[in-house]
């Protein structure tokens, strides 16, 4: 006959041996259900990935800040170093071109006829249309020339 271990007492009745293996069963269960999450690579494989993508958009979110920093940093350094015979220059030259931008336009409404000026975005599209047949139909031409 086996001898009970030497480390559990023995059991006085039946509803003390009835707890025993339930309290048994129960762990039996919980150890193979960690052994079954443990084998589930698969799970395992898509938390990692799940982790890492999370870990992945935080750094990203990060370095975006860190890099906006450093960009206004870098401009206002820039600002700072800049003479200022360089700065009205360019602001002078903006304001040329912004002058220039609103001769042209008034040269546009002045000087184009009113149909071209009411209709302008169907003539663009128009002209737009027509250059992409254009294109299709010298390609078409080539690849026949080539087959």
């Amino acid at each position: 006959m086996t001898q009970p271990p030497h480390d559990e007492p023995t059991v006085s009745d039946t509803d003390e041996l009835r707890e025993q293996v339930e309290q048994t069963r129960h762990e039996l269960g919980d150890t193979v259900q960690s052994l079954a999450d443990k084998a589930d690579v698969k799970a395992r494989a898509q938390e990692k990935a799940a982790a890492l993508k999370e870990q992945t958009m935080a750094k990203a979110v990060e370095l975006t800040g860190q890099a906006k920093a450093k960009a206004a940093e870098a401009s206002q350094v820039l600002q700072d170093n800049v003479p200022d015979a360089v700065k009205d220059k360019a602001a002078a030259a903006a304001a040329q071109l912004r002058a220039t931008a609103s001769q042209a336009g008034q040269v546009w409404q002045g000087k184009a006829p009113e149909p071209v000026r009411n209709n302008r975005t169907p003539l663009i599209a128009a002209g737009a249309g027509l250059l992409a047949v254009y294109v299709l139909l010298r390609r078409k031409k080539k690849w026949e020339g080539s087959g």
